[in-house]
């Protein structure tokens, strides 16, 4: 019974102790180490919701940024704002242009040795100042973020418009820019770090446990599909499909693969903010122009060559963040990486369909799915309802020829198909063969 005592009052002892143990502390931190743009603006996103789902009680960000688009930094200032839980940023080494405006926007800013905040000027594509209504708009962002988090206002406008002129600090000309020295003696750092472990310690957070947040392996497939070389291949897919699917009606594999090749193109720069319903829609209207014109209207006119024009500029556009034709924040060498995407996309596309489409239809893999047996004459076959041998006979296109159609020969219709050559209708045509029920003709020069 003794025995049995002491055991109880240990187990309880256990129990009491672990008890009076703190909780610990959740800490996430997530990394701004890379250009502001869209995807940036999603990943902060994500991981807010993450800190928001997982009930942290602080938010670090490790800061190593020299900036990017204005729309999506002032994206993540906005999320930043709105968190109630304290976030807190580490200038690991710089926190330049939207950088610097998004360490303003967090409660409390710690810099590295060395580091620098500030020169927030907005620029255009080839890297000059973008026109005043830019650096306006940019100054009150910066003004409102410093004085809603108790910063000098003054000082965050002069990180924007050398114009600005502040006594003993600042003189017209340049912009602002502090080290981690000059950020503190003006109120614009809490002190110098070197590490997330080191603000943790000043800020009295003893028990804790850091999580730093990684995008999971869907966002990081999504974000593979961002890169414009991945793009261009979806856009040789695309095309390929399609038209493998119109060589073999009814096999349903090319036109799948392209379906699945449109959606991985679409989705991830949908998610990421790139693609607004506008260009999605353009680009659709764009391909049933196309359609249309090949299957629908004679000739190839107005709503082919618009069906191609949009499809192409609307296949660029969505990969770039321009606001409504409006490309003077989005750098040069995106535009660039965006159309060559685009057209290799498209001109490879068009190379598979001559070089690839004749081999493809002798491969395994293709007689497997598709009917190529043939009832030759050879094997015993013979059809034919011609009474006798038109070889060698004029008449009309009596329909546009791509390359198949009908023809008009001593008024009487028949189905005909060319060689690969167009043949508009009404212009004359000459029978070099029959094949089962068809004519074959090529067109007769005038």
């Amino acid at each position: 019974m003794r025995k049995l005592l002491r055991i109880l009052a240990l187990v309880l002892l256990a129990h009491t102790i672990g008890l009076a143990q703190p909780e610990k502390k959740k800490v996430m931190v997530m990394e701004i180490k890379a250009e502001i743009d869209p995807r940036m603006s999603r990943y902060v996103k994500l991981a807010l919701e993450h800190a928001e789902k997982t009930k942290a009680d602080y938010i670090i960000v490790d800061m190593d940024t020299f900036g990017g688009a204005l729309s999506d930094a002032k994206e993540i200032v906005d999320l930043i704002m709105a968190v109630k839980t304290p976030v807190w940023v580490f200038v690991n080494s710089d926190a330049a242009s939207a950088g610097a405006l998004i360490s303003i926007a967090c409660d409390s800013i710690y810099m590295a040795p060395g580091a620098t905040i500030g020169a927030a000027t907005v620029v255009d594509g080839s890297g000059a100042a973008a026109p005043d209504k830019y650096q306006s708009y940019m100054r009150s962002i910066m003004r409102s973020t410093a004085e809603e988090n108790g910063r000098d206002p003054r000082i965050a406008e002069g990180m924007v418009d050398e114009n600005v002129v502040i006594d003993s600090l600042k003189q017209a000309g340049r912009v602002i820019t502090f080290t981690t020295s000059e950020a503190i003696e003006n109120g614009y750092c809490e002190a110098k770090v070197e590490s997330v472990e080191e603000i943790l310690k000043r800020n009295k957070v003893e028990a804790y446990e850091i999580e730093t947040y990684r995008l999971s392996a869907v966002e990081k497939i999504i974000a593979i599909f961002l890169n414009p070389f991945i793009s261009g291949i979806l856009i040789l897919v695309i095309i390929g499909g399609i038209y493998f699917e119109l060589q073999t009606p009814g096999v349903g594999f090319p036109l799948l693969a392209a379906v699945v090749a449109l959606v991985l193109y679409l989705v991830p720069y949908y998610l990421n903010g790139l693609a607004a319903y506008w260009e999605i829609i353009a680009l659709f209207v764009g391909i049933i122009l196309i359609i249309a014109e090949i299957f629908f209207i004679p000739g190839f006119g107005i709503a082919g060559v618009s069906g191609i024009a949009l499809t192409v500029v609307s296949l660029v556009l969505i990969m770039l963040n321009n606001d409504f034709f409006n490309f003077e924040l989005v750098p040069l060498g995106d535009i660039i990486m965006a159309t060559f995407a685009t057209v290799g996309g498209l001109a490879g596309g068009m190379l598979l369909l001559f070089f690839g489409g004749a081999r493809l239809t002798n491969t395994k893999a293709f007689n497997r799915i598709a009917l190529t047996y043939t009832q030759d004459v050879s094997s015993g076959y013979t059809v034919s309802s011609f009474q006798k041998d038109l070889t060698g006979k004029q008449g009309k296109a009596h329909t546009v020829l791509r390359p198949s159609g009908k023809v008009l020969i001593d008024e009487q219709v028949y189905d005909a198909f060319t060689r690969g050559e167009f043949i508009e209708k009404d212009e004359t045509i000459e029978v070099i063969g029959i094949e089962g029920v068809t004519l074959r003709v090529r067109k007769v020069e005038s």
